[in-house]
């Protein structure tokens, strides 16, 4: 059943099913994201202070952007730095580096014990004896 809640950004209610603000605050974000990406896109050498004072939007949600893989900084936009948030390497989006994805994705396997395991040798029977029939034709041989 949906969940009934006040839009942190501007108070309405709303009915909460998967986006944690309203859907004009959603409409709204994603106006801001469609410049953003534009502004980007015709200026590869900004920095996120020049995007954000020219497209009027917050720093704070450019770089949620980028960490929510939405927009990725491309070698034209070397102005532009992201950090994994793990070891500090440079990256182009999201929060963490591949290495470091790799890592937390093999450690997430062990613990919860999703790791390949070797599959199970059965024996090999060779003896024509063991072999299995069924009833009626063993009755035949």
């Amino acid at each position: 059943m949906a969940e009934i809640r006040n839009c942190p950004r501007c108070g309405r209610i709303f009915t909460y099913i998967s986006s944690p603000i309203c859907g004009r605050c959603m409409e709204t974000e994603e106006d801001e994201f469609k410049v953003v990406k534009e502004y980007i896109y015709d200026n590869p050498g900004a920095t996120i202070s020049e995007v954000s004072q020219e497209t009027e939007v917050s720093v704070e949600k450019i770089m949620r952007f980028l960490r929510e893989e939405r927009l990725e900084i491309k070698s034209e936009n070397s102005n532009l730095v992201l950090g994994c948030e793990r070891c500090g390497r440079s990256i182009n989006s999201g929060r963490f580096c591949e290495n470091c994805k790799g890592q937390i994705t093999e450690g997430l396997k062990r613990e919860f014990g999703l790791e390949k395991k070797e599959p199970v040798q059965r024996p090999q029977y060779k003896a024509e004896k063991e072999k299995m029939y069924t009833a009626e034709r063993r009755r035949n041989d």
